[in-house]
């Protein structure tokens, strides 16, 4: 049987042949340093990423003058432009049940992130020591993961008013960690998952709701009573 090719593997693509505008070529460079990277890591040299597209160095060097603000071009097209606004609102919404939110919170995230440059690109920055992972989970932590943990107190009763303790935010990180894992292994190391994504999200997010309540008695104290609006 014919093996599929690998995800976004390619050879250099070909020089167009019509001249492109400004605008269009630097759109071109960072579509093709997104590759590259995803590709080589952040090790690659500009001259070798400046013969994939077909044009020279020094035109490359007219649109990104560093490596560095080219790298920066990539984690804003890749990370920034695709993080969406609406996942926090849906995170929030109280009037959805925590684990429905939760669920579809990370079927969305996961349809973003699960791609083979996002997950490779993170991994050779971490790798390499560059600051785009630092970044991103800095605004992870800030926006995601400290709701959540806001979530799961207002669910089970728990007061608000304290800050988000580390024992509180590494049980979320167990359920952001072990999918974002699911994704490495599929993406990175290219080996088969046994677990459909759906009931991985599933069973992952069952087990943090399971979970919280005895993790936040240790650090918060007991609950109050919640109450619950009945139907009708």
């Amino acid at each position: 049987a014919r093996s599929e090719p690998k995800p976004g593997r390619r050879g250099p693509p070909p020089v167009a042949n019509r001249r492109l505008t400004p605008a269009e070529r630097e759109k071109h460079i960072v579509r093709e340093a997104i590759r590259f990277f995803a590709e080589v890591g952040f090790g690659g040299q500009t001259r070798e990423l400046a013969q994939r597209i077909g044009v020279t160095q020094p035109l490359l060097y007219r649109y990104f003058p560093t490596k560095q603000q080219l790298i920066e071009r990539v984690y804003q097209e890749v990370y920034l432009n695709r993080w969406d606004p609406a996942w926090e609102p849906l995170l929030a919404d109280r009037s959805l049940p925590l684990r429905q939110r939760l669920v579809e919170f990370y079927r969305r995230y996961t349809a973003t992130i699960f791609t083979y440059e996002w997950m490779r690109i993170y991994m050779f920055a971490g790798l390499k020591g560059a600051e785009i992972n630092q970044r991103y989970i800095k605004r992870l932590e800030e926006r995601v993961l400290a709701l959540i943990c806001r979530e799961l107190r207002a669910e089970f009763g728990f007061p608000a008013a304290s800050a988000v303790a580390g024992l509180e935010r590494e049980l979320v990180w167990m359920l952001h960690g072990g999918l974002y894992y699911y994704g490495v292994r599929k993406f990175v190391y290219e080996i088969p998952v046994e677990c459909e994504l759906a009931a991985m999200i599933q069973t992952a997010v069952d087990a943090l709701l399971a979970a919280a309540p005895g993790m936040l008695r240790k650090v918060v104290g007991e609950p109050r009573p919640v109450r619950r609006l009945r139907a009708g």
